[in-house]
């Protein structure tokens, strides 16, 4: 279990994602975050003082989940302040990273951040979920996004049965996917390690059961 600032930092430098750039641009994005939260609520004021914990070691732990052999789009769900997109954009150059984020001063943030860190694989869709074009992707992230059904009711046509999906949960985790109904799939709950109340429900899904007659 990650505890602080340091652990966090000594835990994103052994990944093999985390090299020199990526601990720069990281840096960056935080003093930044800490700027821009004077003027917008991106984050509360308890989080931001343990920000790499709470937020760059919380995003890089979804990295430990996904097959780094292929790295296919990386689809992220109401990003927000830039939590998980970000921080895997930054982490994995060489993967295209779309975030999706509907509010209009969260768009105007992640666009200037983006171009600030130049992050050429970074892209933002500054719409609704539902009016996002189609289209297959290898990973969906959603941090805080909607309840664990309507999450998959407004997304899984990007998904395939090779998709994966990471989705922090908190301590809900067990119990959302508990009450998961009416899917295919094969999720399971995978322990955080910046909380040790909160699980990241992590797999596959490979479609709605049949009604039954």
């Amino acid at each position: 279990m990650i505890a602080d600032k340091a652990q966090a930092r000594d835990w994103l430098k052994q990944l093999p994602e985390c090299d020199a750039t990526a601990i720069e641009r990281l840096e960056r994005l935080v003093s930044l975050l800490r700027e821009e939260n004077q003027r917008q609520n991106l984050v509360s004021r308890g989080s931001l003082e343990g920000v790499w914990l709470r937020h760059i070691a919380d995003s890089a732990q979804l990295l430990c989940h996904v097959p780094r052999e292929t790295p296919g789009p990386w689809l992220d769900l109401g990003t927000g302040a830039g939590f998980p997109g970000m921080v895997i954009a930054i982490l994995c150059p060489d993967r295209s990273v779309c975030m999706v984020e509907s509010r209009a001063r969260r768009i105007e943030w992640l666009e200037r951040l983006r171009l600030d860190l130049a992050l050429d694989n970074a892209s933002v869709a500054g719409q609704r979920l539902e009016d996002i074009p189609y289209r297959k992707v290898a990973v969906i992230s959603a941090r805080a996004f909607a309840p664990f059904d309507k999450l998959l009711d407004l997304s899984a046509r990007f998904s395939t049965k090779d998709t994966v999906w990471l989705l922090p949960k908190g301590a809900s985790a067990q119990h959302e996917l508990d009450r998961l109904d009416g899917w295919n799939h094969a999720f399971h709950v995978e322990p955080s390690i910046t909380d040790s109340a909160a699980g990241i429900i992590v797999g596959n899904l490979t479609g709605r059961k049949a009604r039954k007659a």
